[in-house]
């Protein structure tokens, strides 16, 4: 095996853009500013080690001091894909160029599809529009238990979810419909992303989903570079939501996280690890908890949570590793509705083996990531993106 880094560790802070990208009107989303926003309704982010590592010479951001010797080799990227979703971004993130988008459901599924799979699944369906999790549990659990009609519901993600109470539609068969589900939203009219299985306990007002979640997922359309580091004997450590994102393809080990904070502990779990290849994880609160609830004040406080956390991680790198920091879209916590934000993300790239860092170019397409960390590896490089390895010097 033949690398210049033994092990690399990419963090996606799951919806933290960096500003509006230059096609974001065409997305709806002219003067989104997910970052730059938050620090101003925070009247300024505390993040001394994002700080360090030269996130406010990317561009300034209040509150957070340009670094005068950053630690980092810093730039912004560009998303070449046509779409701003999570599965959009981190397909990319690892080589691919999608430009067929998947399909988001603002005003619920068509009646169509509904229909169908009442008709295969022999059971009724309620809800039908885009929710959180929590609340619609709260809104029609108790009739769900009543009837047996199974809760469907959608977010600002191409998802389609199935709660259901485990008592009322026991797992399996909450299993098989979403495989239904599944099957009939394959179909391009469709395109939806993930399928997902959330089944809940509990009585009305008290209801709690169980971890017995489940998620269908489309496979990538074309190899990774994580099929390439698998293949070639290489650890790929997934930590969160990575392996369902990628359905699996090219992980060699999967670690669940249900916050944040937990995701940095299994994170500060693989440095403790002796392994040769990847570790990646995706930390989804910044999306799930605060970007779509359109709550700037505690996607603040959660970006300065995260930020202390980074003292112990980079406390814990060793001199031939890597540490990877970026994000796979925007989601800009003061901008009009509730959806995703088609911006720039920021790129931090740290080595505690390189004496200083220094400004990288901008990036074309998130794909120079997954083009790196092959390019680091020796495996096949993807058919787009470019490496920065050598330009690390």
């Amino acid at each position: 095996m033949s690398y210049t880094y033994k092990r690399v560790f990419l963090i996606v802070m799951d919806s933290v853009g960096i500003g509006e990208a230059p096609d974001a009107e065409k997305f709806g989303d002219k003067g989104a500013d997910t970052f730059g926003h938050i620090a101003e309704k925070m009247d300024g982010l505390n993040m001394p080690n994002m700080a360090r590592l030269g996130l406010s010479n990317i561009r300034e951001i209040k509150g957070i001091q340009k670094a005068e010797k950053p630690l980092a080799f810093y730039t912004k990227m560009q998303e070449a894909s046509n779409g701003k979703d999570t599965m959009t971004g981190h397909w990319e993130i690892m080589g691919l160029n999608i430009q067929t988008p998947f399909q988001v459901f603002p005003e619920g599924f068509p009646d169509e599809l509904i229909s169908e799979l009442e008709t295969r699944t022999g059971r009724k369906v309620i809800g039908n529009k885009p929710a959180s999790g929590t609340e619609i549990l709260d809104e029609l659990g108790g009739e769900h238990m009543k009837t047996g009609a199974m809760i469907v519901y959608t977010s600002a993600d191409s998802v389609l979810q199935i709660a259901a109470h485990e008592e009322i539609i026991p797992l399996q068969e909450l299993y098989e419909i979403c495989k239904i589900a599944r099957e009939l939203t394959l179909d391009e009219k469709y395109m939806v992303g993930r399928v997902i299985a959330r089944p809940f306990l509990g009585q009305p007002g008290d209801f709690k989903r169980t971890s017995n979640r489940h998620d269908y997922a489309l496979k990538p359309f074309g190899r990774t570079v994580m099929n390439e580091l698998k293949d070639a004997g290489y650890d790929v450590i997934s930590i969160g939501k990575i392996a369902d994102i990628y359905d699996g393809e090219g992980v060699t080990e999967s670690l669940r996280t249900v916050s944040n904070m937990d995701g940095m502990d299994k994170l500060v779990q693989t440095l403790d690890q002796d392994f040769t290849g990847l570790s990646f994880l995706n930390l989804v609160d910044f999306d799930a908890l605060y970007g779509h609830r359109r709550d700037p004040l505690g996607y603040g406080k959660a970006l300065e949570e995260y930020d202390e956390r980074l003292t112990e991680v980079m406390g814990k790198l060793k001199e031939d590793d890597l540490l990877i920091i970026t994000a796979d879209h925007g989601n800009d916590p003061v901008h009009h509705g509730t959806d995703h934000t088609r911006e720039f993300v920021p790129l931090l790239v740290y080595s505690k083996g390189n004496a200083k860092g220094k400004e990288l170019p901008l990036r074309q397409t998130f794909a120079d990531v997954g083009a790196t960390v092959a390019d680091n590896f020796q495996v096949k490089m993807p058919e787009h993106g470019t490496s920065f390895l050598s330009e690390m010097k």
